[in-house]
């Protein structure tokens, strides 16, 4: 019969205590040992190196450094190593900087014992986790990006420009446009040029297929 292939872990906290419960919690498991453990950030990149864990549980804070570093250079020098981010605090720019920094998950210090199980367990599956009590803030920081990305779209143009080309999109001719917004259409054929231009579009199909795109209605 073949061994039983054990998911090797490494645990990183600066408190001995917190290491001392997670390894007894990891160590009931049959499929799971703790290889090894760290109390700071510079030495949790130096063991991941000697040890090569399949995943890190990783304390966000290390008295005074930051786990969001050990992570990052770990997800550099073992992008096969999952790492499971570990915090008392829930904090949205914690979170989004373990995410930027290669974390594979993030729990809170409050979930039970069978949470982190079901972490290490997920993330091992080569799948990423978040405590679901974050999962909103993930889902509205993307919103907020996607309406900023949307806004920049349009920076280049004049809020009269704006409103030109929602008409444009709405397949107005230039006359048309000139009596919604009350102006001339030599003023119109105007706008239009320049909108052209400033987006580096060709005609007025792309003008309008590029509003579409990134919600110039919302944007206004």
């Amino acid at each position: 019969m073949r061994p039983m292939h054990k998911q090797r872990i490494m645990l990183v906290d600066d408190h001995e205590v917190v290491r001392l419960g997670l390894k007894a919690l990891i160590e009931r498991r049959q499929d799971m040992e703790v290889v090894a453990e760290a109390a700071s950030a510079a030495e949790a990149v130096t063991k991941s190196q000697a040890h090569r864990p399949d995943v890190v549980i990783m304390d966000i804070r290390l008295g005074g450094s930051s786990g969001i570093d050990a992570c990052a250079a770990i997800s550099q020098q073992l992008p096969e190593a999952k790492i499971i981010m570990l915090t008392s605090y829930a904090e949205d720019e914690m979170l989004f900087a373990a995410i930027r920094a290669g974390a594979s998950g993030y729990v809170l210090k409050q979930a039970g014992g069978q949470e982190v199980i079901r972490a290490i367990e997920t993330v091992g599956q080569g799948h990423s986790l978040l405590d679901p009590s974050l999962t909103e803030r993930v889902f509205a920081e993307v919103r907020r990006a996607a309406r900023a990305q949307e806004s920049a779209a349009f920076s280049q143009l004049t809020e009269q420009e704006r409103r030109v080309l929602l008409l444009v999109a709405d397949g107005k001719t230039n006359r048309e446009i000139a009596q919604d917004l009350h102006l001339g259409q030599g003023t119109v054929r105007n706008y239009v040029s320049n909108i052209l231009s400033k987006l580096g579009l060709s005609n007025r199909a792309e003008a309008a297929a590029y509003a579409t795109k990134h919600n110039l209605r919302e944007s206004l």
